[in-house]
């Protein structure tokens, strides 16, 4: 088998230079034909080997989880920009099969129930809240930020992100009424409610960022105008003025994907606006990395915008404005990971090794999927009524620069 890894390999380096130890201690170097970076890696096992060549999608994460992946003389970082560089040109013949019955499977993908929405919900987010705050802004902002400059702090780009939405949610006068569905640890929901006198009804999945929800809200005195519930949005039925979705649109579901548009049909008063932000892919439907579905996030998916309008024709709803965010979330994931790796210690006494590995592989990786492959951001706004927003987009600006002014 480390003969046809070794096969495997040479035909998958075509951008700069990577050198392997296999596990007998026996040296290749692969270069390509392209000029690009180089790093190097070992493999402790001989199962290791098989492994990659048989479903190198998986069993990259998983090997390097286990230690039996080593980067050396580099960083995990030079590593994995040199692996998915060469993977846009030409992939691993094993992962391009498994690609195949990923994509073939799609159709027989079980849905994201209430029960199994609950499960993958907790899988992630309901971790222990101190890793988040280790890593995170100071108001737990768990999305793409938003960088006006480059040089921004993580902490002034979530500020900008936040203000950015709510220009678009048009919060023209207080006491609208606002659903923010997945509403994580409650910053925007709080935002809205304390800068823009909202009432805001903040509902999630996870026990974990339910509870700190509702202490923040408590801490804040802002209880008579934001509540936060643990309720599925597919279980709420009342109207509201305005809706706002941040990085939860990702863990619906190909297949409820019009389920969701008809909700927020449903829950709009029919002047109301919606606002929804979410990962995205700029190519055409594909399939969730295998590693990154049965660690990070089951049940994930970022969706071709040929898919979500594809929904939304469905229902009736006005996507009046949309916009795509390329960089920002590579920008944030560098930070995320920065402080992550500022606090490695202390996370190792929450977790582990294998953990810290594991996190560490889904900061970085997730950071060259948008520098690299095509990942980015949108955000869709979403209206039943044809005159619910201005003619032009002048509003969205001019109230984004009158609250930047204020602030």
């Amino acid at each position: 088998m480390r003969r046809v890894l070794d096969i495997l390999l040479k035909n998958f380096i075509q951008i700069g230079t990577l050198t392997v130890t296999f596990s007998d201690g026996s040296t290749r170097r692969y270069q390509g034909a392209h000029r690009g970076g180089e790093a190097a890696l070992e493999i402790t096992t001989l199962k290791t080997e098989y492994a990659l060549a048989l479903n190198p999608g998986l069993s990259f994460g998983e090997e390097y989880m286990e230690g039996h992946i080593i980067p050396k003389n580099c960083t995990l970082k030079t590593l994995l920009h040199l692996l998915m560089q060469n993977m846009e040109n030409h992939s691993l013949l094993g992962e391009e099969i498994n690609a195949r019955f990923r994509q073939v499977a799609r159709v027989m993908r079980p849905l994201n129930s209430l029960k199994r929405s609950r499960f993958n919900v907790a899988h992630h987010y309901d971790l222990s809240g101190e890793l988040y705050a280790l890593f995170l802004d100071k108001d737990l902002q768990y999305s793409c930020a938003y960088f006006e400059r480059e040089d921004m702090s993580l902490e002034d780009a979530q500020e900008a992100k936040k203000r950015h939405i709510a220009s678009k949610l048009r919060l023209n006068r207080p006491g609208l009424e606002v659903l923010d569905i997945g509403c994580g640890w409650g910053g925007m929901a709080l935002t809205l409610a304390k800068d823009y006198g909202a009432k805001v009804l903040g509902i999630t999945l996870s026990v974990e960022q339910l509870n700190v929800a509702r202490r923040r809200a408590k801490e804040a005195n802002l209880e008579h105008l934001v509540r936060f519930e643990l309720l599925d949005y597919r279980n709420l039925y009342r109207k509201f003025d305005r809706i706002v979705s941040i990085g939860m649109f990702e863990h619906v579901g190909v297949k409820q994907y019009e389920t969701f548009f008809n909700s927020i049909r449903h829950c709009l008063k029919h002047d109301g606006v919606a606002l929804i932000h979410s990962i995205g892919r700029m190519d055409g439907p594909g399939t969730t990395n295998p590693w990154i579905a049965k660690y990070i996030f089951p049940g994930g998916y970022s969706p071709a915008l040929s898919e979500v309008f594809a929904s939304i024709e469905q229902t009736g709803l006005w996507v009046t404005d949309c916009e795509i965010l390329r960089l920002h979330y590579a920008l944030t994931l560098e930070q995320w990971h920065k402080r992550f790796s500022e606090h490695r210690e202390e996370i190792r006494a929450l977790y582990d090794d294998r953990f810290i590995r594991m996190f560490e592989l889904y900061l970085l990786a997730s950071e060259q999927a948008f520098r690299l492959q095509g990942h980015m951001n949108f955000q869709l706004q979403l209206t039943p009524s044809i005159e619910a927003v201005p003619l032009t987009r002048d509003y969205m600006f001019k109230e984004e620069s009158s609250k930047k002014e204020r602030q």
